[in-house]
């Protein structure tokens, strides 16, 4: 197979999946996208793509179509940049993704990439969605939780997230503080939904405070910890910034409620040297 076009046309659809979008992303007629996607499937025997009425939705195979080739245009544009001039010369994109929850850690790192390496874009993307790195999605992702164990992936431990029990000083001032976990059914406390992420310190929080006494529940952490500051209740919230949002800890925080922060990269990404000069921000900043 020798036509890149075809490939790089493909991989288009099956990142934006619908051909009117490709076609003005490639700047070339909806007709040669069409034309292109029927040479390939021919070529290959097998379909790339399942055709609806809302556009193209990639099959198993187009997704594999997909990391391919962005793993590919990455080599290529790696080596247009050794041909150009020194390795420290980082041009281009980079894609990076995290929960919203982890953008205000992972800011000051990325401005010391970019501060460090002008000629690199920056795109991010804060979702609670899981980009796949292996369909070439994202170039690094930021997680948190358990280590993520993807075979292809490479993992960085960059820091924790430490997690204390907080209410604001309004809520003090009304209720009080508990002094035992007896103490708890007399305070509202401020729970996740089951669509929220379990960690750690939320099964500490249903194992020991009485559900009559979660009044409040939200779906993501990001809300939980905006509600702690709101005064709805106590609850968790990062041992960072509690002092601006005038939040006064409630109980000994233990270990275990601290979470790990990992950066993740695809083994074919994590080569390239965008990845890499980020990796080293990374690694030093411990």
């Amino acid at each position: 197979m020798d036509n890149w076009n075809e490939i790089r046309t493909a991989a288009t659809v099956a990142r934006l999946q619908t051909i009117s979008a490709a076609a003005e992303a490639l700047g070339v007629h909806r007709a040669t996208v069409t034309r292109h996607i029927d040479a390939l499937e021919t070529e290959l025997g097998a379909k790339l793509f399942q055709r609806h009425a809302r556009g193209f939705t990639p099959t198993e195979l187009g997704q594999e179509l997909l990391r391919i080739a962005d793993a590919t245009g990455t080599q290529f544009g790696e080596l247009v940049r050794l041909a150009r001039g020194s390795a420290d010369e980082l041009h281009g994109e980079i894609v990076i993704t995290c929960l919203d929850v982890l953008v205000p850690y992972v800011l000051p790192k990325i401005a010391r990439f970019q501060k460090d390496h002008p000629g690199m874009d920056i795109r991010m993307i804060s979702s609670d969605r899981k980009l796949k790195l292996e369909y070439g999605e994202a170039d690094m992702a930021f997680r948190i939780g358990p280590k993520p164990n993807h075979p292809d992936n490479v993992v960085l431990d960059i820091g924790s997230l430490g997690m204390g029990l907080f209410a604001s000083q309004d809520y003090i001032e009304a209720h009080g503080k508990p002094n035992s976990i007896k103490d708890f059914a007399h305070h509202r406390f401020i729970g996740v939904d089951a669509s929220a992420p379990d960690t750690p310190y939320l099964q500490w929080l249903h194992e020991v405070v009485p559900s009559a006494s979660i009044n409040v529940k939200v779906n993501s952490v990001l809300a939980l910890w905006e509600a702690v500051g709101a005064g709805l209740g106590v609850g968790f919230h990062p041992l960072k910034n509690t002092a601006e949002k005038n939040l006064v800890s409630v109980w000994q925080a233990q270990a275990d409620w601290h979470e790990t922060i990992w950066a993740v990269s695809h083994m074919d990404l994590h080569r390239t040297a965008k990845v890499q000069a980020l990796a080293r921000i990374l690694r030093s900043a411990q």
